[in-house]
């Protein structure tokens, strides 16, 4: 169903316009008016809409029903097409009020192809009727060419054109505005803002503001210099305003906008219009320039028109002819719209195929009516109109709807009356009322026409004035006036105020007919002012003054006296009643709280005080509200006097002091009026002009002052207590404490190496506190520093210092600790010194058993202490006896020991104690018994290390070695040299029980050999061999001869030497002599093999040579030298060296070794490696993904003999890729390439 409709309507027949809809339009023109003059009742208006003229709209002064119609096919569509005009201008004015000034209301029907200016304010003459001209905006296109993108707000991208009829699915409104904003006018250029207000009373949070233009266009993405959004909050108020600035407004601009609030489930909308008024009346109408986009961005930069800003070039100018391409459009098959649109540069396409979508269906022509209900009717409130549809086919059955529900006859009601006139069909609708105003539709088969009731509210007049009021307080008020209309709604104010009237306000509002009243059932001085009647036709006013009534003081206050803690109450009378006064005590006002209760019951009036304190005495107050007299009384508060020492928390009342501080005690006292205070120790009284103990009293305590506190001052104090009100008296004791005296000399009973024990007495004076504790102090004995032994109070009279130096004489004193602090030292004990044993033997075994003796060793004590070690004690015992025998009556200082005489095979045990100035240590005792009886070991050679191999000696060096073995009973050992006994005059041979020594003092080359040594125990044998070489120099080379001589060479052959020195020959040394002056140069050392060509020798000269032999000793003592000699001969002739031809080496670079494919570890060091050949030497040049790799810390670049590397340092995996080497020098240049990746290691 299109939508609905509804009529311009002012007040007193003004003139306002309307404009056309697209969808009825066959073609857009630039400027639609019409023009109605007040018809007779009954009587349609026609229209004429031949020519593209203002359309004027006359209402009629009379507030009777308009009917539109028209004569002829093309003013009816011009009439339709006007209906989203209209729709938008009564968006206005429908709920507008009859004040020419009320500002309009949002339209409860948004559509989002309302663009469409609002109408101008009505004119003051109301009784003249005034033509008013509507332009669309953007060279009046029609206001669905407002929906292009060319406009400011464009249809979105991607919806559909049949979506943008669907409703928008919204939440239910709810009251969250508190003030909408309102629509406005401005003229192109201009400035206007838009206040919405949201109350956050109840809020949590902020709300949700949007602003639109249309149904869907979100104005949040478009702001910039034309379009401003604010947000501010008022803390006081509690308010949110929002607020939206159109600056230097565009004609393209106008239209309607949508404000919602959304605020958790609640929501709220209004809308409200922008009229945007041209500069220039006329303007030509094009349909490509309606299309095009308004701006190209140039200077437009965060404009509101967004598209505009996409397009930064300069516009081009249209030079083509004009063309209607409506006409176009409309013959054109739907695949070449794209196609047209681009050549005529339309850019919103889409806005243009819905209005083409539109424009086609305006060109069916209805079947079933012959002439369709008007656009819009308008009827007065209790008036009468007719709808009057005129058929085609009269048999067609004919429903009519309101708001889309069928309308039905009813026989008992006369609302809507249905009647035939030939083929016209009539609707009338009696009474009218608000609900009636409506959309109506009336449907003949399939086809449908719709039209919108408007219904005019008359104003609402006063026909009975309010009339003054004069009276008194307490009384009761009404105020009555009478309007012209039954149900009428008013509104009471006060000083221009509206009274409140909710259920716990004071004013009551009453209605019945036509009479209004306000009821005021309690009157008081505050309603003193002007009340009026606020109706929609005229204002009543009246003044009401309320005056007090006379006090009458019929009991007035009584002064008291009250003990302090008892209830005090005051009590008096007033006449009038229920007149409201406040009490004051020492002219401050006093308020009820949980011990003050202020009561009123009509004319009594009461002050009631719980429990009186002494803040509660003074002069009270009593003033009537309203009143200039008062009533006055005066309270006494008195207390008997008393001694607070509960406040003290002294336990028992007992005040401890330390003897030589100040004592100053302070006792709380109360009474009133304030007591006399007398001190007293026994018999004696404490005057306050003493100079060391004092007494001094104050209003609310007393204080008891000790300047220097003795021993003498403890006892009891008492303090006595008067005043008229009774007496009152308590006491206090005083105890003077002191530090302890010291304690007697303690007494060291034990010392150990490093501990020692102690005891002593405590002191004979505690201070009059209990003894805490003791501290211990020590010190050695030459020492004057004393160092604390214990942090933490030792209980005991005993205690055991510790960590001190073994053999340092020490001295110890101790402190006494109360509660007072720490007494003096203790007089030092007697000097002692720590000694301690040592600790046990070590490492106890036994090293031999015959069948009487036992040989025992161990290693002396780990600790032996400062007492030293005097010697070792050792005991055995027959095992399964107790009996510990010494064997040794005197010390012994060895750690070995033979325990003699011992019956042969006896099973005994062993231990052996550590002796010294302090004692005999723990004994360490074998673990196991020992059996007298000596034990066959075999026999077994220990070769050392260096004798497994051939021993080698110098000649006239010393030969000692020592080869232990094993064996018991003590083995036999004997010597063999190559099978022949070893000669003891030339081979010294000493044996004892674990080894044998072998020394030669002066070795010579004979004592070489293979020694064979030979153990022997009873049965069991053990042998080694030791092989000796005595090394000594080598002889000369024998037979040296030259073999040949030519040129400046000499050629010499030798054989080795007969004698090698009992060791290989390692070298030879050759050496020349100029026979002239035969003095010997060295030319080679260190040459192994036996022949050798001299070089280099100077031609002319003769030479002799001879040669040394080396081992391992060294050079031979003597050399052999040539018989003969060697002439070095210059010959006659000349030797011509031939000519050659150097050889070109010359090359361009080759790589001989390439680049490989190289996987690296991120993090690791890599390298690439590759072997260029090249002459002369080329230049090097290392690249990345062919991009030379020049100054980088993360590369460094080798180059030597030809091998070039790249170190690439902790790589990662940015660093893989293509590397590449290039070589290049004057003869060309190579390349050779590779991938390097790099890997990450994965974490397991």
């Amino acid at each position: 169903m299109p939508e609905p409709t509804k009529k311009d309507e002012t007040p007193n027949g003004e003139k306002e316009s309307v404009a056309t809809d697209s969808s009825e339009a066959p073609m857009p023109t630039p400027e639609i008016s019409l023009e109605v003059s007040p018809p007779p009742p009954e009587q349609p208006v026609e229209t004429e809409g031949k020519d593209p003229q203002p359309i004027e709209v006359i209402k009629p002064v009379q507030p009777e029903p308009v009917e539109n119609g028209s004569k002829e096919p093309e003013p009816e569509a011009v009439v339709v097409g006007a209906k989203e005009q209209v729709e938008s201008v009564n968006s206005e004015v429908k709920e507008e009020a009859p004040s020419p000034c009320s500002p309009p209301l949002p339209d409860k029907d948004d559509d989002a192809t309302t663009n469409t200016p609002s109408p101008p304010p009505p004119p003051e003459d109301a009784n003249t009727a005034k033509k008013l001209s509507i332009e669309l905006p953007n060279d009046s296109v029609h206001v669905s060419a407002m929906g292009r993108k060319d406009s400011v707000w464009s249809l979105g991208e991607g919806q559909a054109p049949e979506d943008l009829d669907k409703p928008v699915d919204t939440p239910p409104l709810s009251s969250l505005l508190i003030e909408r904003p309102q629509g406005g006018s401005i003229t192109v250029g201009g400035d206007i803002s838009f206040v919405a207000k949201v109350e956050a009373q109840d809020l949590l949070r902020k709300p949700t503001i949007k602003w639109f233009k249309g149904k869907w266009m979100d104005l949040a993405s478009k702001t910039g210099k034309h379009l401003q959004l604010k947000e501010t909050f008022d803390r006081r108020t509690k308010i949110h305003t929002f607020e939206m600035h159109i600056i230097k407004a565009k004609d393209n601009y106008a239209g309607n906008y949508r404000c919602e609030v959304t605020y958790k489930d609640k929501f709220d909308s209004c809308s409200f219009d922008l009229e945007v008024k041209e500069l220039e009346q006329s303007q030509s109408v094009d349909i490509r320039s309606a299309f095009k986009r308004s701006s190209e961005g140039h200077e437009d930069a965060g404009d509101l028109d967004f598209s505009g800003l996409l397009k930064h070039r300069e516009p081009k100018q249209d030079e083509t002819p004009e063309v209607d391409v409506w006409e176009i459009l409309k013959s054109a098959r739907p695949d070449q719209y794209e196609k047209i649109a681009f050549e005529y540069g339309i850019t919103d396409l889409r806005g243009l195929l819905k209005r083409l979508k539109k424009t086609k269906k305006e060109e069916k022509k209805s079947e079933a009516f012959a002439k369709k209900l008007d656009p819009a009717y308008q009827a007065d409130k209790g008036g009468k109109i007719r709808l009057v549809v005129d058929l085609a086919d009269p048999t067609v059955e004919l429903k009519w709807y309101k708001n889309g529900q069928e309308i039905r006859p009813t026989p008992n009601q006369r609302k809507f009356i249905f009647e035939q006139k030939g083929t016209q069909r009539i609707l009338v609708i009696n009474n009218c009322g608000l609900n009636d105003d409506a959309a109506y539709s009336v449907a003949a088969g399939e086809e449908k026409c719709t039209t919108e009731l408007f219904v005019k509210e008359l104003p609402v007049k006063i026909t009975k004035e309010i009339e003054a009021v004069k009276t008194t307080v307490n009384e009761r008020i009404e105020l009555e006036c009478e309007v012209s209309e039954e149900g009428a709604q008013v509104k009471w104010c006060k000083n221009g105020v509206e009274v409140p009237t909710g259920p716990r306000s004071r004013y009551r509002v009453k209605s019945e007919g036509l009479k209004h009243w306000l009821i005021i059932d309690d009157a008081s001085k505050e309603d003193t002012g002007t009340f009026s009647l606020m109706a929609s036709g005229g204002t009543s006013e009246a003044k009401i003054q309320v005056e007090l009534k006379p006090l009458k003081i019929i009991q007035d206050l009584q002064d008291m006296t009250v003990l302090l803690g008892q209830p005090l109450k005051m009590h008096c009378e007033i006449f009038p009643g229920n007149v409201p006064g406040r009490w004051y005590r020492n002219g401050q006002l006093i308020q009820s709280n949980d011990r003050i209760n202020i009561l009123q019951r009509a004319k009594n009036h009461r002050l009631e005080i719980v429990n009186s304190t002494l803040h509660d005495a003074g002069d009270y107050t009593f003033v009537p509200e309203g009143y200039s007299q008062s009533l006055c009384a005066k309270i006494h508060i008195v207390d008997p006097p008393r001694v607070h020492l509960e406040s003290l928390n002294f336990p028992d009342n007992t005040v401890t002091i330390v003897a030589g501080n100040k004592l100053r005690v302070e006792i709380p006292i109360s009474g009133e009026p304030a007591p006399r205070v007398v001190w007293m120790k026994g018999e004696r009284v404490i005057l306050d002009s003493g100079h060391r103990v004092r007494a001094e009293t104050f209003p609310d305590h007393t204080s008891l002052t000790i300047d220097i506190a003795e021993k003498e001052d403890t006892g009891n104090y008492k303090i006595v207590l008067q005043n008229e009100a009774g007496e009152a008296g308590a006491s206090i004791k005083v105890k003077v404490v002191d530090i302890p005296d010291p304690p007697e000399v303690p007494l060291v009973t034990e010392v150990g190496g490093d501990w020692c024990s102690m005891t002593w007495e405590p002191p004979i004076y505690d201070g009059g506190s209990p003894i805490l504790g003791y501290f211990i102090e020590r010190k050695k004995k030459q020492s004057s520093r004393w160092m604390r032994l214990n942090f933490d109070l030792n209980k005991e009279t005993t205690f055991e210092p510790k960590k001190m130096i073994e053999g340092v004489p020490y001295e110890v004193r101790v402190f006494a600790v109360n509660a007072i602090g720490v007494s003096k030292p203790s007089e030092p004990s007697k000097a002692f010194v720590p000694l301690a044993v040592t600790s046990e033997p070590t490492m106890l075994v036994v090293d031999d058993v015959t069948d009487t003796t036992v040989t025992m060793k161990w290693r002396p004590p780990d600790t032996i202490g400062a007492a030293g070690l005097d010697g070792y004690l050792v005991e055995y015992c027959i095992e399964g006896t107790d009996d510990w025998r010494v064997t040794n009556k005197e010390l012994t200082e060895k750690t070995k020991y033979t325990i003699t005489d011992l019956p042969p095979e006896a099973k005994i045990l062993v231990r052996v104690r550590a002796i010294n100035a302090a004692g005999a240590s723990t004994p360490r005792t074998l673990q196991h018994s020992i059996l007298v009886k000596e034990v066959i070991e075999p026999p077994k050679i220990r070769i050392p290390r260096h004798l497994k191999q051939t021993y080698t000696r110098k000649v006239g060096e010393a030969v000692n070695l020592v080869i232990p073995f094993m064996g018991k009973p003590r083995p036999k050992v004997s010597w063999l040299k190559e099978g022949q006994t070893v000669d003891p005059t030339q081979v010294t041979i000493r044996n004892t029980d674990c080894d044998s020594i072998i020394f030669i003092r002066k070795a010579e080359r004979k004592h070489s050999g293979k020694y064979d040594m030979k153990v022997e125990v009873e049965n069991h044998v053990d042998t080694a061999i030791v092989d000796i070489q005595i090394v000594d120099l080598p002889g000369p080379p024998q037979c040296v001869k030259i073999d040949e001589v030519w040129g400046g060479n000499v050629a010499l052959d030798w054989t080795p030497p007969k004698d090698n020195g009992n060791a290989a020959i390692t070298g030879y040394t050759i050496q020349k002599a100029d026979k002239k002056t035969m003095e010997w140069y060295t030319c080679i050392e260190h040459y192994h093999r036996t022949c050798i060509t001299i070089t280099e020798l100077v031609v002319g000269n003769e030479y002799y040579f001879r040669i040394y032999s080396e081992n391992m000793v060294g050079l031979s003592e003597g050399a052999t030298q040539t018989k003969d000699s060697a002439l070095i001969v210059k010959e006659g002739m000349q030797l011509k060296n031939p000519e050659y031809i150097d050889h070109d080496f010359k090359e361009p670079p080759k790589f001989t070794q390439p680049l490989i494919n190289t996987f690296a570890i991120a993090g690791y060091n890599a390298t690439l490696n590759c072997s260029v050949r090249a002459n002369p030497r080329p230049k090097v040049i290392w690249m990345k993904n062919k991009i030379a790799i020049i100054d980088d810390p993360r590369y460094r670049m080798f180059s030597n003999q030809g091998v070039c590397t790249l170190e690439i340092r902790k790589p990662s995996p940015y660093d893989g890729g293509m590397y590449s080497c290039k070589a290049i020098n004057d003869l060309g240049d190579a390349l050779v390439e590779c991938k390097l990746e790099v890997k990450v290691p994965t974490q397991e």
